[in-house]
This record gives structure tokens, C-alpha cells and sequence, in this order.
């Protein structure tokens, strides 16, 4: 076992790589590096290809007959950066984990500030690009994007979507991500338990080629959002989230029922096309609605689940069966 797996997800970054390897294997080569192990310290270097055409995974596999350490994994086409990064957790061997971009912006040296910061009994540690070398364009979101994250979530660290962080194994191999889920990691994380800290990390402007991600970034992580707030929220317990919209829109429909009867009955108005007749109705019939999808949401997931879920930081004087167990419940 690898005392570190460096995980490099990549699409079309040709002219970055060299540079990239020759920084990175440097960082590795640190004393300071190696004297936070007590065992020596190994490597590896996990490079996913998210279908790049640019002969990227063809110069990786040059390399690997000269940097043993190095590993590659290619898809056949771009399946985005959260599927690479899925890739490279479930082909990691390390016993810890640590997640870099190929475009050279992130320091590979920041790994063992990082690697310090998570020995101090953190589970994960993000990087913060507290100083960003990046045009107004992507800045100006990125700030509105990580606080409203933070209002949302609770997590107050600021740079949710830094591309340098670096985890326990435990916890990236728990983490089961899908669509753009990659952004919301720490979210994902901190709901499982887990212990969370970030570290300023320096942070260099591109150096070759252009960013990877478009304008519709931006509504693939407005909708990835709300998953993650549903899942962390009410993934096990969906009659929460839906009993009480149903509850307010019965509530509300019976209301606005009753105050029309009170002026058909009392008052003797005539109701039938008044708007607010259809508007109590519509409420009454989306409240029951919205009931019976929490109740049968609540008998999916009983039905359907295997137990409540949680995550074990350690064990101790238990058996292998009993630990065998746990681990494949």
C-alpha cells in the first residue's frame, strides 16, 4: 500500500502535463514530505483521462516505462470531471488520497502543508484559493456560488470547489458521486460524519489552453445543488420534506375553502367563478399529492434499505468476522 495516491483528473492538457509530472514528482521528493510517515513513503500517481484527443493518455503511457509510479486510466469518451474523479477514488490504493488539476494553477507543493493539517485529526482538507488567479468572470460566480453553499449547508469554509484537497481513504472511498457532485465533496463528506478543515493554498494563473467548463456549468450545479440539500437533508427521511410542503399547501387550501364558504354561507356572494374557488382546490388536491409522495417515498426507502447509514473513524479489540461485517453491511 501506497503511503499517498495522487489523483490527477485531465481532459485535453497536452502541454501542461510535463510540467505538471516534473512539479509534482518534486513535491513527492520532499523531506518534509516523507518525515510526517513513520513507514517510508511511496506513491502513486493515478492519471484519469476524461477522453481527451489532444494524444494526452498516449504521452502518459510513454511515461509510465520511465515513472513506475504512475498509473492510467482512459475513458472512452468526456464523461465529465465528477466520473474521472470516481475512477481515480476506486482505483486509489493509498493510504491517503489526494486530489490535483492538471491545468498547473494548484501547487503540488501545498500537499504537505495539507497532509499536516489532516494528521492533526481532520478527514479531509480542502484547499482555499485565497489569492485567485482567475479573469472576473470566473471569480465573480465562484464567490456567489460558495456562499450560498455555505448559508444553505452550515460548512463555513470558503473554497468549496478547490481542485487540491487532500482525504483519509476512508473517506474517498465512501463518497458516491454523480452528475457534478464533484463541487459539493465537503457537503457530502461533513453529512457522513467525517471532520473538515481548509488551508490557504497558493494559486497560479493558466498557463496553456483555456478552462474546460462552459456557461452551463452553471445550471448542472444549480440542479446538483438542490440533490445534494435533498439527499444530505432528507435522502432517509423524505416524508420530512415533502409531508410539510404538503401540510402547508392543505393548510392553505383549506383556508382560502373556508373563507369562501363563510362568503357563500353568511354573506350569500356568489362564488363559482371567483379564482380563489380554484386556487383552494388546486392547494387541497397538492397537498394530498404531496403527502402520498412522502408516504410512499417512506415505504421505498424502508423497503429498500439495508439499515441506517454511518461511517466508522475506528474499531477496536472487535474479531475479523465482526469487522468483515461492518464493512460489507
Amino acid at each position: 500500500m501506497p503511503s499517498l495516491s495522487v489523483i490527477v483528473p485531465l481532459f485535453n492538457e497536452l502541454e501542461s502535463l510535463p510540467e505538471l509530472l516534473d512539479r509534482l514528482y518534486a513535491a513527492m521528493r520532499e523531506k518534509e514530505l516523507h518525515d510526517l510517515f513513520e513507514k517510508p513513503f511511496s506513491f502513486e500517481v493515478i492519471m484519469v483521462d476524461d477522453g481527451s484527443t489532444d494524444g494526452s493518455p498516449e504521452m502518459i503511457g510513454n511515461l509510465i516505462q520511465e515513472k513506475p509510479e504512475l498509473r492510467l486510466i482512459s475513458f472512452q469518451r468526456n464523461f465529465g470531471k465528477t466520473a474521472a474523479l470516481s475512477a481515480g477514488f476506486m482505483a486509489a490504493s493509498g493510504e491517503y488520497v489526494c486530489t490535483i488539476d492538471a491545468d498547473l494553477q494548484d501547487d503540488p507543493f501545498a500537499i504537505r502543508t495539507m497532509l499536516k493539517k489532516l494528521q492533526e485529526g481532520y478527514d479531509l482538507v480542502s484547499g482555499w484559493k485565497q489569492e485567485r488567479r482567475d479573469p472576473f468572470s470566473k471569480i465573480f460566480p465562484s464567490k456567489i456560488f460558495n456562499l450560498v453553499t455555505r448559508l444553505f449547508t452550515g460548512i463555513t469554509i470558503h473554497d468549496f470547489n478547490c481542485g487540491l484537497k487532500v482525504y483519509r481513504r476512508n473517506v474517498s472511498s465512501r463518497l458516491e458521486l454523480h452528475g457534478e457532485m464533484h463541487r459539493y465533496i465537503p457537503v457530502l463528506a461533513d453529512w457522513m460524519g467525517f471532520r473538515i478543515a481548509e488551508v490557504p493554498v497558493p494559486h497560479s494563473a493558466r498557463k496553456f489552453g483555456n478552462s474546460k467548463f462552459g456557461s452551463s456549468r452553471f445550471f448542472a450545479g444549480l440542479f446538483d445543488f438542490l440533490s445534494v440539500l435533498f439527499i444530505t437533508r432528507y435522502l432517509r427521511r423524505p416524508m420530512h420534506f415533502f409531508g410539510m410542503a404538503g401540510l402547508v399547501s392543505f393548510v392553505s387550501g383549506f383556508l382560502i375553502s373556508l373563507y369562501v364558504t363563510f362568503d357563500k354561507v353568511l354573506l350569500h356572494k356568489p362564488i363559482g367563478n371567483r379564482p380563489i374557488l380554484f386556487l383552494g382546490i388546486l392547494l387541497l388536491i397538492l397537498g394530498v399529492q404531496l403527502f402520498s409522495t412522502g408516504l410512499l417515498g417512506e415505504l421505498f426507502i424502508t423497503s429498500m434499505a439495508k439499515g441506517t447509514p454511518f461511517a466508522i473513524r475506528e474499531t477496536r479489540n472487535l474479531g475479523e468476522t465482526q469487522k468483515k461485517l461492518l464493512e460489507n453491511r
